[in-house]
């Protein structure tokens, strides 16, 4: 089969090359999925940086979602036989022609979508579920502000929020950004570079849950949005790891600060997770309350210049890869 690897095992987006390898086979209790469809996200790009190594046991080859059918089983695979059109979140592998993922990872497509929307929903779905609705506990009525508004991450955290009767405020560098996340639905939306944020957010009333990818250069932002009893809710770290916070704040406003990875858990935390992401989620999928936006279409050959495109910023919603 078709597979993308790393010239050198690491290196800049040019260093993706097509390369030919071994069709996987099932081990029990997983499914083998023909690809007609891959998610490409930013942690496929610090994974190729040799940044974010593949957990133990997972395919070295980059993807962490794809979409397809179902072409062969493992022993003790129960839900899923041959033929069934399905969407997975992967510990990796997603960028080929055929992907292994254990059977509770999968899930079905929801209904009235094609293989490339399925395709950009596990990664985005799983992550933001886990993080603002389990480790934040956002509820209706409440107020979620993002960092990052037009990723993959924050497209599906405004529609999922609102899906969820929350209020959304929406962070962005530009005025173009700031324009789209409106669009997608986040109540206030404010441009990082004419705006002051701090200011505009204390203005809206604060917010509750901060989903925030941006990381150390925003901590101070952060702790002067939340109101009391707010979460802080870290999934990623664009601007750096480490950042110096007034303990005494965190301790008067009563803050949580969390934050958590997804790659690395447990198959067995993966399909509980997934059971609950189909559960709530697909409901509002298939009621169009949430809508994949996909930016670009690439070809599984293209997979550098999928990168090239990412790492520009300019993207508002997914890229994905089609084999």
């Amino acid at each position: 089969m078709r597979v993308i690897e790393i010239a050198g095992g690491k290196g800049p987006a040019s260093a993706l090359t097509l390369a030919e390898r071994a069709q996987p086979h099932p081990a029990a209790g997983e499914i083998l999925i023909r690809v007609k469809a891959a998610g490409v996200n930013r942690p496929d790009i610090v994974q190729r940086e040799g940044r974010y190594p593949a957990p133990p046991g997972a395919s070295d080859v980059l993807g962490l979602e794809v979409a397809g059918e179902v072409v062969a089983v493992g022993e003790g695979v129960s839900r899923w036989t041959v033929g069934d059109r399905v969407c997975a979140l992967l510990g990796g592998g997603g960028y080929a022609e055929y992907s292994v993922v254990d059977q509770g990872s999968a899930l079905p497509i929801p209904a009235g979508l094609d293989f490339e929307e399925a395709a950009v929903l596990p990664e985005t779905a799983f992550t933001v579920f886990t993080n603002v609705f389990e480790g934040g506990a956002l509820k209706a009525g409440e107020t979620l502000l993002i960092h990052g508004a037009t990723s993959g991450i924050g497209v599906m955290a405004i529609q999922m929020a609102k899906a969820a009767g929350a209020r959304v405020i929406a962070t962005s560098r530009t005025k173009a950004k700031a324009d789209a996340a409106k669009a997608l639905g986040a109540d206030i939306s404010l441009d990082a570079s004419s705006q002051d944020l701090a200011e505009e957010i204390k203005a809206a009333g604060g917010a509750d849950v901060v989903l925030d990818m941006v990381g150390a250069d925003y901590a101070e932002l952060n702790l002067k949005s939340l109101n009391t009893f707010g979460r802080w809710v870290i999934i990623a770290s664009l601007t750096g790891t480490k950042a110096q916070i007034d303990l005494q704040r965190v301790m008067m406003k009563r803050l949580v600060i969390t934050g958590s990875t997804l790659r690395s858990r447990p198959a067995a935390e993966k399909a509980r997770l997934a059971k609950a992401v189909e559960q709530t989620v697909w409901p509002w999928v298939e009621s169009g309350q949430i809508v994949p936006r996909i930016h670009l279409r690439f070809g599984l050959d293209q997979a550098a210049q999928a990168h090239a495109e990412l790492e520009t910023g300019d993207h508002v919603g997914k890229v994905v890869l089609i084999p």
